[in-house]
């Protein structure tokens, strides 16, 4: 069965913070798990896991009841899928033009009544046939996070209708490639591009959605905690250790 953690601190108001997952292996995972982490975000868009190293990621973030959420490499189907199946606590699913592939985002999420999900009860989510049944089908559409990117204009001034969708749980804004599609990329001070960031907050929490931000500062998060974001992507395990190796460089070069 899927981990609910995360679900229920969200549901509960609380402030979550996770990382995002590029570096295979199942140590970060481990190290994430054990330092009081709230949910890790596996990066299937940029990185490379197999379905495979996924499983056995959720495997080592289970021993350590770490939420996991898969960060899709796209729509597809198959993508949501075989992230549900591994027992992911959700998904999170970026490149995002328009409302209708988000109502197919959640129709592939969801178990009928509330969307067409590929059933079997053989798969790691269902405890390999021993949760399965109504109630796993129930838990699982009750449970599984939905997230979707909020990275480009085009989706951006949708967000109205965006966040019109009940099963949507969290819109999760990409400052750095909202910045690019506006023509500005990596100036996401520009007040164009942070006029378009609020509006969505003001939108998302209008309507009840968690609003989730990349973040890398101590200033971002209390920027964003102050607009209302309640799930923060703070850095990434690659960015932590390029940050610890650079401190190491530093330190060498004092002796």
């Amino acid at each position: 069965m899927i981990n609910d953690k995360l679900m229920t601190k969200l549901n509960n108001g609380d402030r979550a913070f996770g990382t995002f997952v590029k570096i295979n292996s199942t140590a970060v995972i481990e190290m994430l798990g054990q330092k009081g982490f709230d949910f890790a975000i596996i990066d299937r868009e940029h990185s490379v896991f197999s379905d495979t190293d996924v499983e056995k990621m959720i495997m080592a973030a289970d021993v350590w009841g770490l939420p996991v959420i898969i960060r899709t490499p796209g729509n597809a189907a198959e993508h949501i899928l075989h992230a549900l199946d591994s027992g992911a606590s959700g998904i999170q699913v970026p490149d995002i033009s328009s409302v209708s592939q988000i109502y197919k985002i959640i129709e592939n999420a969801k178990y009928y009544p509330e969307g067409s999900r590929g059933l079997s009860f053989a798969q790691r989510a269902a405890g390999y046939g021993f949760q399965g049944g109504n109630e796993y089908i129930e838990k699982s559409n009750q449970n599984t996070v939905i997230a979707v990117h909020i990275e480009n204009r085009e989706i951006a001034e949708k967000i109205d209708e965006v966040c019109s969708i009940p099963q949507l749980d969290v819109v999760f804004v990409g400052p750095a490639d909202l910045s690019q599609s506006m023509g500005k990329p990596g100036k996401t001070d520009d007040p164009e591009v942070v006029a378009l960031i609020e509006n969505v907050f003001r939108v998302a929490i209008k309507n009840n959605k968690k609003v989730g931000i990349y973040v890398g500062t101590e200033e971002a998060i209390k920027k964003y905690a102050d607009l209302g974001a309640t799930y923060f992507a703070w850095k990434s395990d690659v960015l932590l250790l390029n940050e610890g190796i650079r401190s190491s460089e530093n330190t060498f070069k004092k002796i």
